[in-house]
């Protein structure tokens, strides 16, 4: 089996743009993504981590910088991450692969680690995910095969948001979830996903708070912060409702069943 990683990024973001390339803790936010994708057990090299942009020249200063950093590029369709994933897929030989969001910096390792253990103990599964970690630490991990399945069955071709339902809620995958561990790796509210301002301010000044270069820290470190500071879960709470109305409008996906028709994703 070849296992790598994948992470679909783009500078021309619309509420932050540039956000990947930002200083986080003294270097770009996309490099702490980077070091806890690499971190897993299942990669074997850090050129297995591949990020998967698009061909709009705007990506060219975040090539540069996944290049710097030492983990591998893909450019592809700009809108389509479906089929910038597919096509990774097939470039690098991957039979299966760790999934994290761009915009999640704090995707969690041990789930990294756990979605793929449990995705090649069964040949039946394609796809694990994690549930119940606060909102931007979730990750999943899928293999070729649901990555094909699911190239042969979408229809929408700007599934930049939402895309992941195309593996988890058309039924043309076998879906496994894993819950948190503990205890320790649950808050309700805290929202640690980047795409305002606000959110940045989170970010800083909790990788001000446990970064290290060379050490990955996990969920527990960042629940346990977070409720010694409550008033940082009050920082970007402001813009959660419009996140996910603005989630809910672009999430518009369409796919074929198995009868031929095409339906919406529900």
């Amino acid at each position: 089996m070849r296992i790598g990683a994948l992470t679909p990024v783009r500078l021309a973001s619309e509420r932050l743009p540039g956000k990947a390339l930002m200083d986080v803790a003294g270097q770009p936010m996309i490099f702490h993504l980077l070091d806890r994708m690499e971190n897993s057990p299942h990669i074997a090299d850090r050129k297995d981590v591949v990020v998967c942009t698009t061909t709009d020249p705007s990506d060219d200063p975040l090539e540069a910088a996944v290049v710097e950093y030492g983990a591998s590029i893909f450019r592809g369709e700009v809108d389509d991450i479906i089929k910038r994933f597919g096509d990774a897929i097939s470039h690098f030989g991957f039979d299966a692969v760790i999934q994290a969001d761009g915009d999640d910096p704090l995707s969690a390792p041990e789930y990294m680690h756990e979605t793929m253990t449990r995705l090649l103990e069964d040949p039946q599964i394609d796809i694990v995910t994690s549930t119940g970690l606060p909102l931007g630490c979730n990750v999943k991990s899928f293999t070729r095969g649901a990555m094909e399945k699911v190239l042969s069955i979408y229809k929408t071709e700007k599934n930049d948001t939402g895309f992941a339902d195309y593996f988890t809620k058309t039924g043309v995958c076998r879906h496994v979830e894993v819950s948190p561990h503990s205890s320790e790796h649950i808050h309700d509210t805290v929202r640690l996903t980047l795409d305002y301002e606000v959110d940045l301010d989170v970010f800083r000044k909790i990788f001000a708070a446990l970064y290290k270069p060379g050490e990955v820290f996990g969920m527990a470190d960042v629940v346990s912060l977070v409720n010694a500071y409550p008033e940082w879960v009050e920082i970007n709470r402001s813009v959660e409702e419009e996140y996910w109305v603005r989630h809910q409008a672009k999430s518009n996906l369409r796919f074929v069943d198995p009868e031929g028709v095409e339906k919406d994703i529900e």
